[in-house]
């Protein structure tokens, strides 16, 4: 429990930013699977639709600090390699 008024307001603070931030998460993971799924599938113009969603999502994460800019920037380019395997493939 909070003793200052202060630590109160950060207690609501970090509680709004911790839902926001597990939400953000979730759809970028959402996002992910939907990319993976559709290359497992052998459907790469949807996976290429899907990435299109994914890297928007990664990227507004990084930007707003949800997750490191540097590890957006890693699963774009694993998504990418993915697909990119999945076009040689067929």
């Amino acid at each position: 429990m909070p003793n200052t008024k202060s630590a109160a307001k950060r207690l609501k603070q970090s509680e709004v930013r911790r839902v926001r931030n597990k939400a953000i998460k979730s759809r970028t993971k959402t996002e992910i699977k939907r990319v993976l799924e559709s290359v497992k599938s052998g459907d790469v113009a949807a996976a290429e639709a899907n990435f299109r969603v994914a890297a928007k999502k990664l990227d507004q994460a990084g930007s707003k600090g949800v997750i490191h800019k540097n590890a957006a920037a890693r699963q774009k380019s694993r998504l990418q390699r993915v697909i990119k395997a999945a076009k040689a493939a067929s």
